[in-house]
């Protein structure tokens, strides 16, 4: 695709029309120029493969669990080429990562305890319903 409007940017993104128009209000995609000719017409605004990369990037980046804030600056560091910078950016992320599954494993050891206890215990009330009292 190379002349795509919003709604065809959007679709092939997998996206909707107003995350686009949100992602240019934070200024992570470009808001396509008005062609001269059209300047005092309604357009159709046109975007081209790169806003495309644009976008899977941005989509890309969310996945992996960046915030918007720092998409936009992993946008900038690529204008200028700051590998440095975004390597610190991508440190801090794995460091939140190991942090949030260090969290999960610990809720997991939790949970096979409980569950443990729960099946091999004396009657009454069960481990699990009783531990999310407190």
């Amino acid at each position: 695709m190379n002349d795509m409007t919003i709604g065809q940017l959007a679709e092939a993104g997998g996206v909707g029309v107003e995350t686009i128009r949100y992602y240019q209000r934070r200024g992570l995609l470009q808001v396509p120029e008005t062609p001269p000719h059209q300047a005092h017409t309604r357009t159709v605004r046109r975007y081209n493969p790169n806003d495309l990369k644009t976008l899977q990037f941005i989509r890309s980046a969310q996945r992996a669990g960046f915030t918007l804030s720092q998409i936009e600056e992993l946008l900038e560091l690529d204008a200028s080429q700051d590998r440095r910078r975004a390597r610190e950016i991508a440190e801090e992320r794995l460091a939140a990562l190991d942090a949030e599954i260090s969290a999960l494993q610990k809720a997991r050891h939790s949970l096979v305890k409980l569950s443990s206890a729960c099946a091999e215990g004396p009657a009454g009330p069960c481990p699990i319903l009783t531990a999310f009292d407190h």
